[in-house]
């Protein structure tokens, strides 16, 4: 034997119906969180907002902020592809949108900017309000022609039916526009804001079919006590989350990603404001 082991004690009645209930782990999902500052985030946006007009939402800022952090670390700019990690070119950032339906149910559909590493903060925001813009007004043909598609597909099925699309758009890398399905849908992070619901923390789970690897979740931001110069003040904080597939990612380069989107929120107007070629007056 190579191993030293003890007897096992017998296992009590709870362990037994847990041994009974579960099997060993194979879900490669991981989690971690980062708490951040919130204050110049906050101010950064009011100026923004007052200076162009434009309106600059939380989720804009980690949205773009991830973009750049892939561009920094390509090593998390991966999808799988036959059983391991394949290098994306194409750096895309993928929203969660609200789109309400005629029935008065609402849906949730994604919006994507393709190439958001190289725009500027206020290109990047015209950008995604104007995809965000055509999804919930229902003016993506191809989106509106892939959900009908859906539609038709019986529940028993459809689990086979993504794993079957999964795999032709991305293990074999079909272009499958010519079928009216769009080319790169979900792009390389997903970025979904749990603020907006006014949860304070939340971990959002991974879409396999996507193949998406990495979603990054900012949560509502609160006022409670934070340590300056040594004395207890108001601070203004956000808790942001992140959920990453551990096939496709090692810790410390989800960690770097992380800390780069923190850092870019606790200071804007080094980071985002220099590279969108503005300044914060």
């Amino acid at each position: 034997m190579d191993l030293d082991l003890k007897p096992a004690p017998p296992p009590g009645a709870f362990r037994k119906l847990a041994l009974g209930a579960w099997g060993a782990p194979r879900d490669p999902t991981s989690y971690a969180a980062l708490e951040v500052r919130m204050e110049r985030a906050l101010a950064f946006l009011e100026a923004w907002r007052e200076r162009t007009g434009q309106r600059l939402t939380v989720t804009h800022l980690v949205a773009k902020a991830a973009a750049d952090a892939l561009r920094l670390y390509p090593e998390a700019n991966v999808l799988m592809r036959w059983g391991s990690p394949s290098p994306r070119v194409d750096v895309g950032v993928c929203v969660l949108v609200v789109q309400p339906e005629p029935s008065g149910r609402v849906d949730l559909t994604t919006a994507t900017v393709h190439r958001a590493d190289t725009l500027s903060l206020a290109d990047f925001v015209r950008a995604m309000e104007g995809v965000v813009g055509r999804v919930r007004s229902r003016e993506d043909a191809v989106i509106e022609r892939g959900k009908r598609r859906s539609y038709r597909i019986p529940g028993m099925f459809m689990g086979w039916a993504l794993r079957l699309l999964s795999f032709v758009w991305f293990t074999l890398n079909v272009d499958l526009r010519w079928v009216g399905m769009p080319r790169d849908p979900f792009g390389s992070v997903v970025v979904t804001s749990l603020g907006t619901l006014g949860l304070e923390r939340g971990y959002v789970a991974t879409v396999p079919y996507t193949r998406v690897p990495l979603v990054l979740a900012p949560c509502s931001v609160r006022t409670e006590p934070v340590v300056e110069a040594g004395e207890l003040v108001p601070g203004k904080v956000m808790t942001l989350t992140c959920t990453w597939d551990a096939r496709a990612l090692d810790v410390e380069v989800v960690a770097r990603v992380l800390r780069h989107v923190g850092e870019v929120l606790e200071s804007p107007e080094e980071t985002l404001g220099a590279a969108s070629g503005t300044q914060v007056g």
